[in-house]
């Protein structure tokens, strides 16, 4: 079994286990702990789950748009096969609309129709978010840029975090902020999320960064190192819970599998030139083995 999947059952349980019910402003309560921390030796393994299906290549080309296009364009991941921003999209007309939890006058959560307008200028995207921040604050290149110049820089730091951006977001990041060094010639990472959906936010988050650190290992002549997690919020929605339970079971009954690695191209040594297109010709993510998809609602 791979290091991966006993680490996240083990969370898994730690939440059923322990977590509290707390509302939240999906109007889906949420079972959550506080904190949580995880660890990754990405030279010894490569984190996919095996307990279920994690769809790589949708993770991988959400991060690229992130970090590599820098953009909140949603078309962008639509023309690649990726839906899973398509909920928080701004409308043609520049309004963005859901259903939503809001406090009223006594501070009681009620479901309520939420439209924020944004303007046209901003139809498509997912406003001052992710990838916007990204180019803004030239936060890839100049990591790329310490790392490559100056891998003794303690201030390799990139945050997705800025407060005078967050009115103007529809989503402020859940995966917030960074930080980067370079240690023995391995480059190692400490990610930080503000809230965490386990069962379907989490092991998307995990491959993203563990693939955007080896890519940035890749580029600079690195060897990748270790990615701790920093988690905020840990929680399973409870119409997530049978889906999870189903996940435990497989883990326990259904053996053991191997974890899969990750292939970079060699050629290719200029991160912003590694292929985005659906067929990820540079990056691959080989002998995945799994038990299968599981799905999980996802709370807006």
């Amino acid at each position: 079994m791979s290091k991966w999947d006993v680490e996240y059952i083990k969370l898994c349980k730690k939440i059923l286990e322990e977590g509290v019910e707390k509302e939240n402003r999906t109007g889906t309560n949420t079972i959550k702990i506080p904190a949580y921390h995880l660890h990754f030796d990405l030279s010894e393994e490569f984190p996919v789950l095996t307990t279920k299906q994690l769809y790589f290549k949708n993770a991988i080309l959400e991060m690229l748009w992130i970090y590599q296009a820098k953009s909140n364009d949603v078309r962008w991941l639509q023309e690649r096969g990726v839906k899973i921003w398509d909920e928080w999209e701004i409308g043609e007309d520049g309004i963005w609309r859901a259903e939503q939890m809001v406090p009223d006058e006594n501070g009681k959560l009620v479901k309520t129709h939420v439209e924020r307008d944004f303007g046209e200028e901003w139809a498509h995207t997912i406003g001052t978010a992710y990838g916007w921040i990204v180019n803004k604050y030239n936060l890839i290149d100049n990591l790329i840029d310490k790392i490559k110049n100056n891998p003794n820089d303690r201030r390799m730091v990139m945050s997705l975090w800025q407060d005078e951006y967050m009115p103007t977001a529809v989503l402020p990041s859940c995966v917030w902020s960074s930080e980067w060094d370079v240690t023995d010639g391995k480059l190692n990472a400490w990610v930080h999320q503000r809230s965490c959906d386990v069962p379907l936010g989490v092991p998307f988050n995990v491959t993203q960064y563990a693939t955007l650190l080896c890519l940035l290992a890749h580029v600079t002549g690195l060897e990748p190192g270790t990615l701790d997690w920093s988690m905020k919020d840990a929680h399973i929605y409870v119409n997530q819970v049978d889906g999870i339970k189903e996940q435990i079971e497989r883990f326990e009954t259904q053996g053991d599998l191997p974890a899969p690695e990750l292939w970079i191209n060699p050629e290719v040594k200029d991160f912003f030139e590694i292929d985005n297109s659906r067929e990820l010709k540079d990056v691959k993510v080989k002998k995945y083995q799994h038990m299968g998809p599981i799905k999980f609602p996802i709370s807006q």
